[in-house]
């Protein structure tokens, strides 16, 4: 499947190709690209689309090993929140969100499995609606929207913040944010959202502490207790930023050296620092060497745009 091109996010194109799930343009209920909002669209009506173009994806001969793997992943991803969907619930679920590729995978996925859930659930739990209203009835089980979590890093690019609220109104997301340490904000949003038992989270297996991580594990002593959920723990690096990968903040944040441009290839005749696109590297381990902690491991990161 080719690759797609979302809204910016920190004025850096947002290239996907993972899942290829992430193929799929916003409804066209998120705000206009002047900043105008629109009303945002029902939950069941953007868990359809995402299901209805998933399945087509997994159902077309992959052309490559690569697509091959990704709709392997895919459907792997699927069955952990099924999973998930089967012990919790909606109403238990939620999903931590940022706007980083990661979770938008999730989040795709996420949306997708609902709708597979929905589908699932004993008519019968619910009343019959009117005969006038059977036909946009279609998912009595979900509500209007789906609740999430967005933990505001020390110093975030107010680009990323826009995509956020743009995938707000995209996705039907009941956003709660909390500017304040990590621990203290699960503290607070489950404290706030009672119900909330389990926590997905877009962490993958090359990922800061996520080495030993399963689908499903319960948090350490001392944090707020609930489970956290990892369906794209053994996803690669597909989601790609161009010319910076694994945002930080703005202070911590830089462009990746191991994208650097030698004086050989580079030939633009431009002074300066030249970067790769993001989507030419390769190792998952060099992903996050745009940050200020590549430093202190005696790597030279770089600074400038």
């Amino acid at each position: 499947m080719p690759e797609r091109t979302l809204p910016p996010a920190n004025g850096i194109t947002t290239t996907t190709n993972a899942t290829n799930a992430t193929n799929i343009k916003p409804s066209p209920a998120a705000p206009t690209a002047d900043g105008n909002s629109i009303q945002q669209p029902p939950l069941h009506q953007v868990c359809s689309s995402l299901n209805t173009r998933i399945s087509t994806f997994l159902a077309s001969p992959p052309p490559t090993d690569r697509l091959r793997n990704v709709q392997e992943q895919t459907r792997i991803s699927l069955g952990v929140l099924q999973e998930a969907l089967s012990q919790y619930g909606p109403s238990e679920l939620s999903i931590s969100y940022n706007g980083g590729k990661d979770c938008l995978v999730l989040l795709v996925l996420f949306l997708a499995a609902l709708d597979r859930w929905s589908q699932s659930q004993p008519q019968s739990q619910y009343p019959p609606p009117p005969k006038a209203q059977q036909q946009q009835s279609q998912q009595p089980s979900l509500s209007k929207s789906l609740q999430s979590v967005y933990i505001i890093p020390p110093h975030p690019f107010a680009e990323v913040d826009s995509f956020v609220d743009y995938s707000v109104h995209a996705y039907a997301l009941d956003l709660a944010r909390y500017a304040m340490p990590m621990k203290l904000a699960f503290e607070t949003y489950l404290h706030e959202r009672p119900r909330v038992k389990a926590i997905l989270v877009g962490t993958r297996r090359t990922d800061p502490h996520g080495g030993a991580l399963s689908f499903f594990d319960k948090t350490d002593h001392g944090w707020p207790v609930f489970m956290r959920v990892h369906p794209v723990i053994d996803w690669h690096y597909a989601e790609i930023w161009a010319g910076y990968t694994s945002l930080g903040g703005t202070t911590d944040t830089h462009p990746n050296p191991a994208l650097l441009e030698t004086p050989v290839v580079r030939l633009s005749g431009k002074e300066g620092l030249h970067f790769r696109p993001a989507y030419e590297l390769v190792e998952d381990e060099e992903e996050r060497l745009g940050r200020d902690r590549a430093t202190s491991m005696g790597i030279q990161t770089p600074r400038g745009s």
